[in-house]
C-alpha cells in the first residue's frame, strides 16, 4: 500500500507541477503575441481624436491633435529609471471643439512649480487609461497638487475635461524642462518565464524527493527481509 500511496502522491504532484509550468509557457507565448500587437499599435501612424473613444478598444491608439494648454496642471508623483523622482504634468488641452487632457511628460521635483503658462501645442501621442489605482492608492493631496496615480476619471473631474488622456510622445514646440514619457510596453508585466522556471524547478525537486523517499522505503524493506 505504501508504494501505491507514494506513486499516487509522487506522480500526481509531479503531473500538477508540470502542468502549471507548461501553462505558464503557454501564457508566455500569449503575452508575447499581445505585447507585439501593442507595440505595433503604439507605433502606428497617428489619427485624429476619435469621437467616441472606448477605454479598451482605443487603449494605446496613436493620435495627433493641435490645441492650447490652459496654464492649469495636475502633478502626479512618479519615479523612473531615466529621471528619478519627479512629477508627471497633466494639463487640460483645448482643441477648439473639445477639452481633453494631455500628459506632457515628467519634470524633476524641483521644477514642479511654477506651472507652465498656457500655449499652443501640437501633440502626438497615444490615448491611455492607465490602470494605476487600487484600494491602497492614497487620495490626492489637492491642496499641494500632488496626485499618486493617473486616475483618468478623477483627473477629468478636477480639470473639467472629457475623461480622455493623451500621453505625449512628441510636443511641437517642446517644453523646457519637460521630458515626454510616452506609452511603452516596458511597464506591462511579463513574468511568465520566471514562473515557468519556478514550477519546473519545483517539479524537479518533487521528483527527486519522491525518488529519494522510494529509495529509503526500498532500503527498509530489504533490511526487514
Amino acid at each position: 500500500m505504501r508504494w501505491i500511496g507514494l506513486a499516487f502522491i509522487g506522480l500526481g504532484g509531479l503531473a500538477v507541477l508540470l502542468a502549471l509550468g507548461f501553462w505558464q509557457v503557454s501564457r508566455l507565448d500569449q503575452k508575447m503575441t499581445l505585447l507585439n500587437e501593442i507595440e505595433t499599435g503604439i507605433s502606428a501612424p497617428p489619427v485624429d481624436l476619435p469621437t467616441d473613444p472606448q477605454p479598451e478598444a482605443d487603449r494605446y491608439l496613436p493620435v495627433e491633435a493641435t490645441g492650447r494648454t490652459t496654464g492649469a496642471e495636475l502633478h502626479v508623483l512618479v519615479s523612473t529609471r531615466q529621471t528619478g523622482a519627479g512629477y508627471r504634468i497633466i494639463a487640460p488641452f483645448e482643441t477648439g471643439t473639445r477639452r481633453v487632457m494631455v500628459d506632457l511628460g515628467v519634470v524633476p521635483t524641483a521644477e514642479k512649480d511654477p506651472m507652465r503658462p498656457a500655449q499652443k501645442l501640437t501633440v502626438a501621442g497615444n490615448l491611455h487609461w492607465p490602470r494605476e489605482t487600487d484600494r491602497f492608492t492614497p487620495e490626492p493631496e489637492r491642496d499641494r497638487n500632488i496626485w499618486f496615480a493617473r486616475d483618468v476619471d478623477a483627473m477629468a473631474d478636477a480639470l473639467g475635461t472629457e475623461p480622455l488622456l493623451i500621453v505625449a510622445r512628441e510636443l511641437d514646440p517642446g517644453l523646457p524642462d519637460v521630458m515626454p514619457l510616452p506609452v511603452s510596453i516596458d511597464n506591462i508585466p511579463n513574468d511568465h518565464l520566471q514562473y515557468a522556471i519556478t514550477w519546473f524547478s519545483i517539479a524537479a525537486l518533487w521528483a527527486g524527493m519522491t525518488v529519494l523517499l522510494g529509495w529509503r522505503m526500498a532500503g527498509r524493506t530489504g533490511r526487514k527481509a
